[in-house]
């Protein structure tokens, strides 16, 4: 991304970052996350540019940086029009904490404000609601994407395991399906 916080020539390693942006739909995580080491361990081309460490004194692990969800294609639904949509939910207005495990499989995350949606309109401010979830639970219950209006490239100073590089993982406003009462969803 152009503007984003972590757009770089190269990585740490010297390994020059994709000169456009991939799609996770088309490739998979791990062929995005590539590093020198893994690379070579699995007789592969070259490294993706995605290694970067937190300090000078540590070594750089594979980081997601310029990660972001991609607004509908057109104009797309607004904000309000994909909250007009939900019976019952949230509306979640940035992020206060985040973590994700390093296989990215179970993460969690607070947002800065969060909204009790009632009958497809805003009913109030709810404090601290956490979300945790498997990250391919979240993705497979994604209903709805907003279009170009809705799409914001933000940035952060750190990671969610503590200061490194910055990075702009945002992206445009989206409709998750709840799970009702199940705990891995």
């Amino acid at each position: 991304m152009p503007t984003g916080l972590a757009t770089v020539g190269h990585d740490d390693e010297g390994s020059r970052g994709p000169k456009a942006s991939t799609s996770f739909v088309t490739v998979s995580l791990w062929a995005i996350q590539l590093d020198r080491r893994i690379t070579r361990l699995m007789g592969l081309g070259r490294s993706n540019g995605c290694a970067f460490a937190d300090s000078p004194l540590n070594t750089p692990i594979q980081r997601m940086a310029n990660v972001s969800l991609r607004p509908a294609p057109g104009d797309g639904p607004t904000t309000e029009e994909l909250i007009s949509a939900v019976d019952s939910g949230f509306y979640v207005v940035g992020d206060k904490s985040w973590s994700i495990d390093m296989q990215r499989y179970n993460f969690q995350f607070t947002g800065q404000r969060f909204f009790r949606i009632e009958k497809g309109k805003l009913a109030g401010q709810v404090r601290d609601w956490p979300i945790s979830r498997r990250t391919t639970d979240f993705w497979g219950a994604m209903k709805a994407v907003g279009g170009e209006s809705t799409y914001h490239l933000g940035g952060a100073f750190n990671c969610g395991r503590g200061p490194a590089r910055p990075g702009s993982p945002r992206g445009a406003t989206a409709v998750h399906q709840r799970c009702s009462g199940a705990s891995t969803c």
